[in-house]
């Protein structure tokens, strides 16, 4: 009788163990993701912080699958942490940004601006449209000699009510622009305008193409250069805001 019940449950599937799917290794996913199987990893005592802002700074929309973005839905927490994380004393951020979402930009931006901790920046390849105003937000900004910046005024995409009211709130968008760049860089609004508003340098469209050296002259940028002199000036900003001990004096 016993052996009946266990022929039945056999034939109907049920008793027998499924074979298990097996997982992909940590090795394969490396390959996968990565396209090595060894990657270089931060020391345990490090003590800065490498942020990335890489392809189009995803805002409130999300973008097609096939776009590659930075969700500034992951930024924030991230920027929030460096600043609890009394481990992390700087942070270093590079960009190699298209642009995007102009509130998502201006948000990263300010977010990284108020750190208590310093910061500095690269543009590496583009740091363009609302990538500026993240690379000015660093205590200090550094741009290889060969990345560009394209400057140009706010643009909407999509529908668009064509009422004086629509207009007048891209001004105030782009006011909000202007006034952030100029304020934690060197650039003077005259001049953030006048490259904003440039008619011949890009084609079909308003706006310049900065390079290298020449956002560093306009005052856009503080500094050519890459990783190395990027890292050098973090850890001596980083030792400049370590507090003095005091001297007692006998």
């Amino acid at each position: 009788m016993e052996n009946d019940l266990k022929n039945n449950r056999n034939e109907g599937g049920e008793g027998l163990e499924q074979p298990k799917e097996d997982k992909p290794s940590a090795l394969m996913e490396k390959i996968q993701q990565l396209g090595q199987t060894n990657v270089p990893q931060l020391s345990q005592d490090s003590k800065i912080h490498c942020l990335t802002i890489v392809g189009q700074v995803e805002g409130h929309l999300q973008l097609p699958p096939q776009n590659k973005t930075t969700k500034y839905e992951h930024l924030i927490p991230q920027i929030v942490a460096i600043e609890q994380n009394p481990k992390i004393e700087g942070l270093l951020v590079i960009l190699n940004t298209v642009g995007g979402d102009v509130e998502a930009g201006l948000a990263i931006s300010e977010m990284l601006a108020s750190l208590s901790k310093p910061t500095v920046s690269i543009v590496l390849g583009g740091g363009h449209s609302i990538g500026v105003p993240i690379a000015v937000s660093c205590d200090y900004s550094f741009i290889a000699e060969t990345a560009t910046m394209t400057i140009h005024p706010i643009r909407l995409t999509g529908l668009v009510i064509g009422v004086p009211q629509t207009f007048e709130y891209m001004d105030k968008m782009q006011d909000r622009v202007i006034n952030f760049v100029t304020k934690h860089s060197n650039i003077s609004e005259q001049k953030f305008k006048d490259l904003m508003f440039d008619k011949g340098n890009l084609t079909r469209d308003i706006g310049t193409n900065v390079v290298g050296r020449d956002a560093v002259e306009y005052g856009l940028i503080d500094e050519v250069g890459g990783v190395g002199p990027a890292l050098a000036k973090l850890n001596e900003l980083i030792e400049m805001n370590k507090p003095k001990e005091e001297v007692i004096v006998q």
